[in-house]
């Protein structure tokens, strides 16, 4: 079971003070208290199932019927449910102050637990993955409770021709604890721990980005050199974690036979390299006629000659600052959603009122924001840094829609239910989508309204052009390890390389500006994520204009497709909008809405 991963917000801090009662999680739904019982009990469970599991199938899968192979995967899938609800306990508490030495040793003393235990498991996989096509193929015929799993075999058996030797697989297993999961742990522990002084005053990360969003220009460079103070000065931590965990990697893909460093990625994502390619290719592409066209337009506003990096979230000059407290934003997105359909903010209801979300900046929290699905049997958590800002109500928006998916998604079964992170993206973005057009349709005036359009723009050239630079970035950056160690100024290279390709002639870059790869999560925690924001963006801009023609019955099409989970590939998935993600054109659809937002603004200027 992993942690979640944060989403990173690029605003954040001012104290809670007029934001009202921001909401603390309640995980005693996962458990009651870390030291009683249940959790005992559950950990104990956990080491004799697993052992019970390889006693009673390892060296026996291929004489299993129809029924026994059923009785063997739902027997697994209890297995997963109880480790997951174990991790997602220990991982949520961590992730609510990550520089409590308790909190991080339960986290690390649970992990290790259920990876000994679980190492039991190992065989599983890998003999499944050894059963004939045609044995397999005839139990499925023979059992319609077993062919439903059918999606999670087809997934299995995508690794088989990168699979290792049984000992070599429990060897990595055993191994994981201490390989990328301990420099995961200490990445996210020095970004925790990381300061950042601003006239006087000591901020957090989140708080210092924060300020990139301020009205006040000189406010924004001195946080942006602030930033760059603090992350040149860890430089050469943040590049060993990277130079590892690369190298890690590269030893990994090499053993396995992957053709490429994303190929992994791919797989765990079930699309094919070709779609994310052509995905990639059009955003580049795009790049001219988006980024590089909206950042001109933002110079001119702003009676700049050319923008600095504290001036790429900067708000408009005719934009009023404004604070917008919890019970504003929770009702905006609640209105929004079911105005869409009731029965999607019914769904999300519970989370405002159960404890399900913890918004509150604190000491210590996780940076960023995410939603994670725990298990099947409870409830998933959304995880905000709440600053009041109105980008923060479209992050609310976002995680929440993540929410409502993974509900929607639980009735699949745990096995089932894990949504591909290409389409996890879907019901975030399109919550999103759902909440600027209600307030886009609301705005009283046309400065309003240009407000509200070039903040959307923002967004997407962040989830779209940006996402997109960064995965151009990791490509860069893991070919080039291939090659040998990498030093501080080789990656900040890599990173100044996809930065002034993609954000175009509008802006100068200042000295330390090339350091800003060191603080995202996500090269860390899971490599090539990143494209998956872009594919979620572009996927959700064709299938909101199939809703805004008024397609019949659109609403019905979008709750099953998201209580389908994990269970169909997304070509079933997005049939029956009449889109197909495979098709390259596809992509420029979700691109020429952006450049329509744009389109729109200029015009606003004429």
């Amino acid at each position: 079971m992993t942690l979640p991963l944060p989403r990173p917000v690029f605003d954040a801090n001012a104290s809670a003070g007029g934001l009202g009662n921001l909401p603390d999680w309640d995980l005693r739904d996962l458990y009651p208290t870390p030291d009683g019982p249940e959790f005992r009990d559950d950990m104990a469970w956990l080491k004799e199932a697993c052992a019970g599991f390889a006693a009673s199938y390892e060296g026996k899968l291929a004489s299993l019927d129809a029924a026994g192979l059923l009785a063997c995967i739902e027997a697994y899938e209890k297995i997963d449910i109880v480790a997951g609800r174990l991790m997602s306990y220990a991982g949520l508490r961590y992730y609510q102050n990550t520089m409590d030495s308790e909190r991080a040793k339960f986290m690390a003393d649970a992990q290790d637990k259920v990876t000994d235990y679980t190492t039991a498991l190992v065989f599983f996989s890998l003999e499944f993955n050894r059963l004939e096509d045609a044995h397999l193929e005839a139990r499925l015929a023979e059992s319609a409770a077993l062919a439903r799993y059918k999606p999670v075999f087809d997934r299995m058996r995508a690794m088989r021709p990168h699979q290792l030797s049984d000992e070599l697989e429990r060897f990595l297993h055993d191994e994981s604890t201490v390989g990328a999961a301990a420099w995961n742990r200490l990445f996210d522990e020095t970004m925790a721990g990381l300061t950042f002084t601003l006239e006087g005053e000591e901020l957090n990360l989140e708080s210092t980005l924060n300020l990139l969003t301020d009205p006040e220009r000189p406010r924004r460079e001195a946080a942006a050199r602030a930033l760059a103070e603090v992350f040149g000065r860890n430089i050469k931590l943040f590049a060993r974690v990277h130079n590892t965990l690369a190298k890690e990697k590269e030893i990994h893909d090499r053993w396995r036979k992957m053709p490429t460093p994303q190929y992994g990625r791919h797989l765990a994502n079930h699309v094919e390299p070709e779609v994310v390619e052509a995905l990639r290719n059009a955003v580049v592409a795009a790049y001219p006629k988006l980024s590089h066209r909206y950042y001109r337009l933002k110079a001119k506003w702003l009676g700049l000659d050319k923008l600095q990096v504290w001036d790429r979230n900067a708000p408009l000059p005719t934009e009023t600052p404004r604070l917008v407290g919890w019970d504003e934003a929770q009702s905006t997105v609640m209105e929004a959603y079911s105005a869409f359909d009731p029965r999607m903010a019914e769904i999300a209801k519970p989370f405002f009122e159960k404890g399900w979300i913890d918004a509150g900046v604190k000491p210590g929290k996780a940076p960023g924001a995410f939603a994670h699905p725990t298990v099947t049997t409870v409830h998933p958590y959304v995880m905000l840094n709440y600053l009041g800002k109105p980008r923060d109500v479209m992050t609310l928006a976002h995680e929440l829609g993540h929410g409502v998916h993974q509900v929607l998604a639980a009735g699949q079964g745990e096995l089932l239910s894990s949504t591909p992170l290409t389409l996890a993206e879907t019901a975030s973005v399109f919550g999103e989508m759902l909440t600027f057009r209600r307030l886009l349709d609301a705005a009283r005036t046309p400065a309003e309204r240009k407000t509200l359009l070039a903040g959307k723009v923002e967004d997407m050239i962040n989830t779209v052009v940006r996402q997109i630079a960064f995965y151009d970035f990791e490509c860069k950056l893991h070919e080039a390890r291939r090659q040998g160690e990498l030093t501080p100024e080789d990656i900040n290279a890599l990173w100044m390389s996809v930065q002034a390709e993609s954000l175009g002639d509008a802006f100068e870059f200042m000295e330390g500006y090339e350091t800003f790869w060191s603080y995202v999560p996500h090269f860390v925690h899971s490599p090539f994520y990143v494209y998956a924001y872009a594919f979620g963006d572009g996927l959700v801009n064709a299938l909101y204009a199939v809703y805004a023609e008024g397609t019949p019955g659109f609403q019905d099409k979008y709750f099953e497709m998201l209580s389908a989970g994990g269970s169909k590939h997304h070509k079933e998935l997005l049939a029956p909008f009449g889109l197909d993600a495979s098709d390259p054109t596809f992509w420029d659809k979700g691109l020429s809405m952006i450049a329509g937002f744009i389109d729109e603004l200029e015009a606003m200027d004429d």
